[in-house]
């Protein structure tokens, strides 16, 4: 943390949940740059715990991302921001929403990182929409100056998971995911074979996700009676805390399998044509992507095969 010398940076990101795993690396990156600075996190009330956890931030700011019409809402944000006194701005999220942020302050401007009309430093590739998020960051960064942490300190990121009581051995089965994205889902019947097979094998099925996610894991423990249903009761480091006690992990394309990655954990995600990893894809490791037109597609032999967990 700082030791509040004079530089003022605010850093920008607001999520989801495996946009924010894969900006630790630059927020590590910004922190190690700049390390007598006060750092401030913009981000989501979702995320706040997270960026105070990792120990980077002086101070931690959310934005719960009000609708145009809210405008007092708006105005405060404004004037916290002006407020901040802040000498450079990293924008981590390049969002339209984020770049606005930069039309909220008074000139003289802060040095902004990103891709906001007019900012001082700019992300001046065009072809950065082709690229994966991890070197896309990477390159904004060193176009600012700043060299960057493709692989972050993430000893932080941990949970205490004995009171699930669960055996060493045991592997992680997240088959859940945005609901009206029903295309990037592995099929149920698919995610309980496997889950029998790893019985077969002596492995423990783990099976994680929402609350939102009920049905479809109900569904795998009902065709499972071994497997283990944490459904709903899991927290964002418990996940972490599960992975580094796992001995493999299998799931479609979540935030959840991006936590699971990054611990090391060795897994094995699932995409279909909706989403492509060379943009977004987990990064680990130990990861192995397998990617079909459609899921349903995918044999479970083939998922086994990835694993190598018997």
């Amino acid at each position: 943390m700082s030791d509040n010398g004079g530089e003022k940076i605010l850093v920008v990101k607001l999520g989801a949940l495996g946009d924010f795993v894969q900006a630790l690396g630059p927020i590590q990156a910004i922190r190690e740059h700049h390390p007598s600075a006060h750092i401030t996190l913009l981000t989501t009330p979702t995320f706040s715990a997270l960026g105070t956890t990792t120990g980077w931030f002086d101070a931690v700011w959310t934005d719960s991302r009000p609708s145009w019409w809210r405008f007092n809402a708006r105005l405060a944000l404004r004037s916290q921001l002006n407020q901040g006194d802040f000498t450079r701005v990293y924008d981590l999220q390049t969002s339209k929403r984020s770049s606005s942020y930069y039309r909220s302050f008074k000139r003289p401007r802060p040095e902004w990182s990103g891709i906001a009309s007019g900012c001082s430093h700019p992300h001046a590739n065009s072809d950065r929409d082709s690229m994966h998020t991890i070197e896309r960051q990477a390159e904004q960064l060193e176009m600012a100056g700043v060299t960057p942490v493709l692989t972050p300190d993430l000893n932080w990121f941990d949970a205490d998971t004995t009171h699930f009581r669960l055996e060493d051995g045991f592997v992680l089965i997240t088959p859940g995911g945005a609901a009206h994205r029903p295309e990037k889902r592995w099929p149920i019947k698919r995610y309980i074979e496997l889950a029998n097979d790893l019985v077969a094998w002596g492995r423990r099925p783990v099976l994680l996700g929402g609350k939102d996610e009920g049905d479809v894991l109900q569904a795998i423990a009902n065709g499972c009676r071994q497997a283990r249903n944490l459904g709903g009761q899991t927290n964002i480091f418990d996940i972490a805390g599960l992975a580094r006690r796992a001995v493999g992990a299998v799931g479609n394309d979540t935030g959840p399998m991006h936590i699971i990655s990054a611990m090391g954990c060795p897994s094995v995600v699932l995409y279909s044509q909706a989403s492509n990893p060379e943009l977004c894809g987990q990064r680990g490791p130990s990861v192995k992507i397998l990617r079909r037109a459609a899921l349903e597609g995918l044999a479970v032999a083939e998922v086994e095969a990835a694993l190598q967990c018997r």
